[in-house]
């Protein structure tokens, strides 16, 4: 019986040295000390030996019994700094390397343009109008003289949430919420995100709009050039020249569409203006009496005029930007240049 304990302790040994892991340690404690392990096997046959043997080889076995669970108990502490060792090894951080260099955020550059149209406005006395981007088929086309049947709906194929419910493809919906609610005078800028069916290097699905509206007795078209004239000559210099199209639009009547001379050959004529010396801004024109009729207006009394213009178009002007896509592909090489 001395010799089987002797032996389990040389076993025991064996195992622990070569027990690379948890898993193989527990397994070799359960297969020394376990309720079915060897030391068990010994102690039960304890009964068999002479009773004057018994009790000295019985407290044996319990001194090997905790020796044994100490050894095992140490193997484990071992074991376990060696596993921490290593993944602490694994995990180091070289704290004297040069951090992550943070980057300041700023304004979009959309944004800072938007920003800068509306500052522009708001010299000229117009006051921010704003209304919601999923829009009434109502607002959106029917009470700016569009109605259902009409083809300039084709040149605003728009995204429908329903036969009645769109995402707006221009802000004038904003002119007609607000006049709905205003007696007249009304002088509003309406800035926002619409969306058109659109996709290509000058077109994108949503862009950014701003639209102006004047209602008011007097006003005349003579006045509306005075102010496009004036916002031209803020915004992009006092030599850059202007000149009126004549045009169409279902909501104005006379229309026209507004050029400035090109900012980046001066009206010599180049790639971007395409030789002609020009490049288009912005649409305009005095606002159709029939739509006084969707607000209560009196067009005996009242007159006024709207234009409106694409926001990303104004930044692709003024920075020689040749590519709508580049405002929104979140590229911060090209971001952080404005």
């Amino acid at each position: 019986m001395k010799e089987r304990l002797q032996n389990l302790l040389n076993e025991a040994d064996e195992l622990i040295t070569g027990a690379c892991d948890e898993k193989a340690l527990s397994e070799a404690r359960t297969r020394i000390l376990g309720r079915k392990g060897e030391l068990t096997s010994i102690l039960r046959s304890l009964k068999d030996l002479p009773a004057d043997e018994r009790s000295a080889v019985g407290q044996l076995a319990n001194r090997i019994k905790a020796d044994l669970e100490a050894r095992f108990d140490k193997a484990e502490a071992a074991l376990n700094e060696r596993i921490e060792r290593q993944k602490l090894a694994s995990e180091f951080v070289d704290v004297t390397l040069p951090g992550r260099r943070f980057i300041p955020g700023r304004t979009h550059i959309l944004n800072r343009v938007a920003n800068e149209l509306i500052e522009v406005f708001n010299g000229l006395g117009f006051q921010l109008a704003e209304g919601p981007e999923v829009e009434l088929d109502y607002y959106n086309f029917e009470a700016l003289n569009i109605p259902r049947d009409h083809p300039a709906r084709d040149m605003q194929d728009t995204f429908y949430f329903s036969e009645n419910v769109v995402l707006r493809t221009h802000t004038s919906p904003v002119q007609i919420r607000t006049m709905e609610k205003q007696k007249p005078p009304v002088r509003v800028i309406c800035p926002g995100k619409v969306y058109r069916r659109d996709a290509d290097i000058t077109h994108s699905p949503m862009f950014m709009q701003i639209e102006g509206l004047w209602v008011d007795k007097g006003v005349s078209f003579a006045d509306l050039k005075g102010v496009l004239t004036a916002f031209v000559h803020v915004y992009f210099g006092e030599q850059v020249g202007l000149r009126f199209r004549p045009s169409f639009f279902p909501f104005t009547e006379p229309s026209a569409e507004v050029d400035i001379q090109c900012v980046i050959c001066g009206g010599t004529g180049c790639r971007t203006c395409s030789q002609t010396g020009w490049l288009e801004i912005l649409g305009s024109g005095m606002v159709d009496p029939e739509l006084y009729s969707f607000v209560n207006y009196d067009p005996e009394i009242y007159t006024g005029y709207a234009f409106g213009l694409g926001i990303e178009r104004v930044a692709m002007l003024k920075y020689g930007i040749p590519d709508i896509r580049a405002f929104y592909e979140n590229d911060m090489r090209f971001l952080t240049q404005f």
